[in-house]
């Protein structure tokens, strides 16, 4: 089995860009299920029910979220439909699930999203505390457990990495838009990436417009960003799972 996870879209333009480059992928590579993170979907912030509708429509089976989850008021109209999930560590009672079962070739499949604490400026439980919780209660119910690490540190994604290893299927991180080259299989068997980029704009910082962001750096002043316009890049990777339900292959996706 196949599984595809796509980096984080940013803006409207980056749906476009997955419904270009999803069906030559999907029938190319054979891939057999699709998570994608859509946090930034809505001009950088949120989704839109409009931006929902639309990855729905590309038979899309996880859309995963993060710190901008409720950056835009919409989402409280889907926030319970089973194939979108928030962090599951934001506090408790908050609505939405943060991890859903889902089923691919008679596999039971799990998907969490956790959002991490450093650098982040969310308000939110210990990552690490909700996942070993998380896991003890779905390792029985599921053949694998996938999970989208939305955090800026890069330290604190390796440390979940080796903290799970072998008690998840995979891990991977997003929400700096930038693609790692750390690809690997952990040694208790858990496939590992720091960062599996965004699709969006090429000629960009991390997605948005480069004159609006230099502009903020350089005087430091509270410039509104905007979404980056032009070409398109579509960042990925591929997950290969063996009948033993452990990743045998990671491949990185840069198109």
């Amino acid at each position: 089995m196949k599984i595809l996870a796509v980096g984080d879209l940013i803006g409207a333009t980056a749906i476009k860009e997955l419904k270009n480059k999803l069906i030559k992928i999907k029938k190319e590579e054979q891939i057999d299920f699709v998570i994608v993170n859509a946090e930034n979907v809505a001009e950088g912030m949120g989704i839109t029910e409009q931006n929902f509708k639309d990855i729905l429509a590309l038979n899309i089976d996880v859309i995963t979220m993060g710190n901008h989850t409720w950056g835009k008021k919409d989402i409280f109209k889907f926030i319970d439909h089973p194939k979108l999930i928030r962090p599951a560590n934001y506090a408790k009672g908050v609505v939405g699930k943060g991890y859903n079962i889902y089923t691919c070739q008679d596999k039971k499949i799990a998907v969490i999203n956790l959002i991490g604490r450093v650098d982040i400026n969310v308000l939110s439980e210990n990552p690490f505390i909700v996942a070993k919780e998380l896991i003890v209660k779905l390792q029985n119910q599921v053949d694998m457990i996938f999970i989208d690490f939305h955090a800026e540190a890069t330290a604190e994604k390796i440390a979940m990495g080796y903290f799970l290893d072998g008690k998840v299927t995979a891990i991977f991180g997003t929400h700096t838009h930038v693609q790692t080259a750390d690809e690997k299989i952990l040694p208790k068997g858990t496939a590992y990436i720091t960062d599996i980029g965004m699709t969006g704009p090429k000629n960009s910082v991390i997605g948005m417009d480069i004159e609006t962001s230099i502009k903020r750096f350089e005087t430091t002043l509270p410039e509104r960003y905007k979404i980056a316009t032009g070409e398109c890049i579509f960042n990925g990777v591929i997950f290969d799972v063996d009948d033993n339900n452990r990743v045998k292959s990671i491949k990185r996706l840069y198109e």
